[in-house]
């Protein structure tokens, strides 16, 4: 497994707790940082998704 694709998971679940700890402080400035965590990571993940693709 790629060291992108293990990176984008740690940050895509880091932004999933962040945004729910906003949503459930009601803070929407950290809901929108977790969301945006979560999307980045869901691109790092991809990206390594395609490293791998590519070694095989």
């Amino acid at each position: 497994m790629d060291k992108d694709r293990m990176a984008g998971m740690a940050k895509q679940a880091k932004g999933a707790i962040k945004e729910a700890a906003g949503k459930v402080l009601g803070d929407t400035k950290m809901t929108a940082e977790g969301k945006g965590e979560k999307a980045a990571g869901k691109v790092q993940n991809a990206v390594g998704g395609v490293k791998d693709k590519v070694k095989e």
